[in-house]
C-alpha cells in the first residue's frame, strides 16, 4: 500500500470514529427513550410489528417505527420483516424484568441530573470546579435527597451494576476467616448479602445514609438474612461502626476528592481490629491509557463534573491510603467484573 492510501484509509477510520463519538449522546437518548417507553417490554417474546408497539406506548406509528429502526441500528432489535421488531440479547437488558436489567442505569445517567452537568465539562476542566454545584444550586447528594424518585431511580441503578462484582466478590477473598464485614456505603445491601449467602459462617452490618439504604431490608429479608446482618444509617464522614474484621468500600472513594477519601479511610482505620482488612473495590487506572480503558476514563469526567471525584490509579490509592494510616498490600483486577479490581488494604 503507498503512504497515501495508507493516510486516505486511516483518516477514513478516524473520520468514522469521530462521527460516531460526536453522536454518542443522540444513542444513548435513544436508549432513555426506549426504557421510558417500555419498548422491550412491549415487545416481550415477539416479534411485533411498529404499530403494536406505538399503541402500546401511547405514541403515533411513524415516529415509533423511527425509534424501533434507530434501536435495531444500535443492535437492540432485529427487524424481522418490515416494520415488525424483536428484542436482541443486549436490548433485554432495558427490560426492568431482566435478571441482569440495566434499566435504572439508564434511566439515571441519561437524566438531566447527570447529563446537563457533562454541557459544562469545559468549564470544570478550566477551572477544576464542580459542574453539577453551579448547574443546580447544591451538591449532587443533596439534590437526590430533595428529589425522592430520582434517589430511587440512583440506588436501583447503584444496584444493578453492582451485581456483577457481586457475583464475583465472595469467591476473590477469603471472608471465612473473618467474623464480621461492614458494607460502608453499602447501598440496598445487594453485594454483602452475596457475601454473607456465600459464607454462612459470616455475620454483616450494612452502614449508609438513611436514603441510601432505602431497599436494604427488603434484599436481606429476600436472601435470608435479617438475623445475620445489622442495618446502621449514618455519615461515613464522622464516623463508621465499630466491632467488624473486614470494612468493605465498594464505589465510594472515587465520588470524592482525595482529601474526602482519606477522611473515610482514616474513619475505618480507626476502627480496625489488629488483623482487620480494608477491602476496596474500584476501578484502577492503569500505568498508561488503552482505548480497552475507555468507560473508566469517562467514568473519571464524569466524577469531575457531578461530583468532584476521580477515579485512582494503584499510586494513587496507596497515597490516600498511607495518609490514613494505611497501606495497600495487593491490587487484584476482577476479571469477571471489569474495571473493577480488588485494593487489599492493613493498618500501617
Amino acid at each position: 500500500m503507498k503512504n497515501t492510501e495508507v493516510r486516505a484509509a486511516q483518516t477514513a477510520a478516524g473520520r468514522e470514529l469521530v462521527v460516531r463519538l460526536a453522536f454518542g449522546s443522540m444513542a444513548a437518548h435513544t436508549l432513555r427513550a426506549a426504557v421510558r417507553l417500555d419498548v422491550v417490554e412491549l415487545i416481550g417474546d415477539g416479534p411485533r410489528t411498529a404499530a403494536e408497539v406505538a399503541v402500546g406506548a401511547g405514541t403515533a406509528h411513524q415516529p415509533m417505527t423511527r425509534l424501533l429502526r434507530a434501536l435495531t441500528a444500535l443492535g437492540l432489535l432485529v427487524e424481522d420483516t418490515p416494520d415488525t421488531f424483536s428484542v436482541t440479547p443486549a436490548g433485554a437488558l432495558l427490560g426492568p424484568g431482566h435478571p441482569d436489567s440495566l434499566a435504572s442505569f439508564v434511566r439515571m445517567f441519561t437524566d438531566p441530573a447527570i447529563v446537563r452537568a457533562w454541557e459544562h465539562l469545559e468549564t470544570s476542566v478550566r477551572t477544576g470546579e464542580i459542574a453539577f454545584d453551579s448547574v443546580f444550586g447544591t451538591d449532587f447528594f443533596s439534590h437526590l435527597a430533595r428529589h425522592p424518585e430520582l434517589s430511587t431511580d440512583f440506588n436501583a441503578a447503584m444496584s444493578q451494576v453492582v451485581s456483577e462484582t457481586a457475583a464475583v466478590l465472595p469467591r476473590a477473598f477469603d471472608f471465612s476467616r473473618f467474623a464480621s464485614v461492614t458494607d460502608v456505603g453499602g447501598g440496598n445491601g445487594t453485594l454483602l448479602a452475596a457475601v454473607l449467602e456465600t459464607h454462612p459462617g459470616l455475620a454483616g452490618v450494612l452502614f449508609d445514609t438513611a436514603d441510601g439504604l432505602a431497599g436494604a431490608a427488603q434484599t436481606l429479608a429476600r436472601h435470608g438474612l435479617e438475623d445475620r446482618c445489622s442495618l446502621i444509617a449514618g455519615d461515613f464522614f464522622q464516623s463508621v461502626p465499630q466491632g467488624s474484621d473486614v470494612y468493605l468500600v465498594k464505589s465510594i472513594l472515587h465520588d470524592w476528592t482525595d482529601a474526602q477519601a482519606v477522611t473515610i479511610l482514616r474513619h475505618c482505620r480507626q476502627v480496625l481490629p489488629p488483623g482487620g482488612v480494608v477491602l476496596i473495590v474500584e476501578p484502577v487506572l492503569p500505568e498508561f491509557v488503552s482505548t480497552e480503558d475507555e468507560g473508566t476514563y469517562l467514568s473519571d469526567l464524569n466524577m469531575m463534573v457531578n461530583v468532584g471525584g476521580r477515579e485512582r490509579t494503584r499510586a494513587d490509592f496507596e497515597e490516600v491510603c498511607r495518609r490514613a494510616a494505611l497501606r495497600v498490600t495487593s491490587v487484584t483486577p476482577l476479571a469477571d467484573a471489569a474495571p473493577y479490581s480488588l485494593i487489599e488494604v492493613v493498618a500501617d
